[in-house]
């Protein structure tokens, strides 16, 4: 059994690493990833994050998309534009950056990757930012406005779009 501190949630969580496994787990999802009609004039392959419905379109083509839920940034912390995928990482490490841990001095500054990491099972760099599109411990979360500008997902769903989604891919905040 180990412990951390969940930076997040701000409590200590006990898990026992030989029951963890390195792959995402089956989780209760807050918001159900579904396979939509959806108009738009993007190319297949193209993200959409609305972050005022707090859903994330992945653009099939012909009409259709998957949407997934998100958690986004909350007040203070929301941002739109135009990005790209850059590159995409599996358990990826954590290293808060300086702005994250001037506001919060307690934060780790780093942590390895793995089912206790805040980042989940796989992340999609955006651009040159610090934002991402990434898995979360805390699928709670999901559909709600509480991280610091990142687009948080639950592990299966983030698995799913990083399957799916290519480096280069355009991704569009609104």
């Amino acid at each position: 059994m180990e412990s951390y501190f969940d930076p997040i949630g701000k409590i200590w969580v006990t898990y026992d690493p030989a029951r963890a496994t390195s792959e995402p787990t089956q989780r209760a999802n807050p918001v159900p990833r579904e396979e939509i009609d959806f108009a738009s004039a993007e190319a297949p392959g193209t993200i959409i994050v609305s972050t005022t419905e707090r859903r994330l379109y992945y653009i099939l083509g012909n009409g259709r998309a998957l949407r997934y839920g998100v958690g986004v940034g909350r007040d203070g912390f929301t941002w739109n534009g135009v990005k790209s995928v850059t590159r995409k990482s599996e358990w990826p490490d954590w290293r808060p950056p300086s702005e994250m841990i001037a506001r919060r001095p307690d934060l780790p500054r780093f942590m390895p990757g793995g089912v206790a990491n805040p980042l989940g099972a796989r992340a999609l760099y955006l651009g040159s930012t610090l934002y991402r599109i990434h898995g979360s411990n805390e699928p709670g979360t999901i559909g709600q406005a509480v991280s610091s500008g990142c687009f948080r997902m639950t592990n299966d769903d983030v698995s799913d779009l990083y399957e799916r989604a290519k480096v280069g891919a355009k991704v569009i905040v609104r």
